[in-house]
Order: C-alpha cells, then sequence, then structure tokens
C-alpha cells in the first residue's frame, strides 16, 4: 500500500492520486489548459509538488485551493487521500444563483435579436 512521503512528484500525478481528478489525463489537460497553478504560477504537467507548496485548481466552475502536507505517486483512497492536503477553498456559491440564471429550452434555436437583447440588458451588457 503507498503511503504519504515528502518527495517531489509530478503536479499532474499529485492532483490524480490525491483523487481531486478522475484521471491523469484530465488532470494532465487541466495544467496543460492553464487551470492548475503553484504557488500562484501557472505551471507544465511535469513542475514537481513537494510539501509545503499551495495548488489552486479551476474545477466544476469554481476554485478549489489546497496546501501540500504529504505526496503520493499512485492513486490513494479517499481516507489516505485527504491526509496529502489541507483543503482552503472557499465555500461553493449558492444553488439559488444558479437557477437565477437565465436559460433557454433545449431545441429552441438561435435567440432572436430581440430575446438577445433582452438578455443583454439582464446581464448589463446594454449599449
Amino acid at each position: 500500500m503507498t503511503q504519504p512521503d515528502g518527495s517531489a512528484v509530478r503536479i499532474d500525478v499529485w492532483l490524480w492520486a490525491v483523487r481531486i481528478f478522475k484521471t491523469r489525463s484530465q488532470a494532465a489537460e487541466a495544467v496543460r489548459a492553464g487551470h492548475a497553478k503553484l504557488n500562484e504560477q501557472a505551471v507544465k504537467a511535469a513542475t514537481q509538488v513537494v510539501p509545503g507548496d499551495h495548488v489552486r485548481v479551476w474545477k466544476d466552475h469554481r476554485y478549489l485551493e489546497f496546501e501540500v502536507t504529504a505526496t503520493v505517486r499512485k492513486r490513494v483512497g479517499a481516507p489516505i487521500a485527504r491526509q496529502c492536503y489541507i483543503d482552503k477553498s472557499p465555500p461553493p456559491p449558492p444553488m439559488d444563483i444558479f437557477a437565477t440564471m437565465p436559460k433557454r429550452d433545449r431545441g429552441a434555436g438561435r435567440p432572436t435579436k430581440k430575446e438577445r437583447r433582452e438578455t443583454d440588458r439582464l446581464l448589463g451588457r446594454e449599449r
């Protein structure tokens, strides 16, 4: 069984191993797209993570912030994974914010000019 230690590990491997992302390829893609930052710096997937680093990830329409306390090279169970970081993420936004967002019915096609103007007015993009 893999135990947490203090050796340096690639950031994409660490994000996958501590269950932030479901697959390693998803973790690597997030890092390549600039959705993962190490100590407030955009990094490459091969950048090494060590205990004490701060990782910030954009996932599911919000930022997740972690302080690395231990590193693992292989994917571990959830109880061990939680020992590898301190979660400093802000609380998720309330669901009623998403409920107030305007939505179009599926299959309704493109908005008409009038509907687009109403949407722009609602979102504060009025000219």
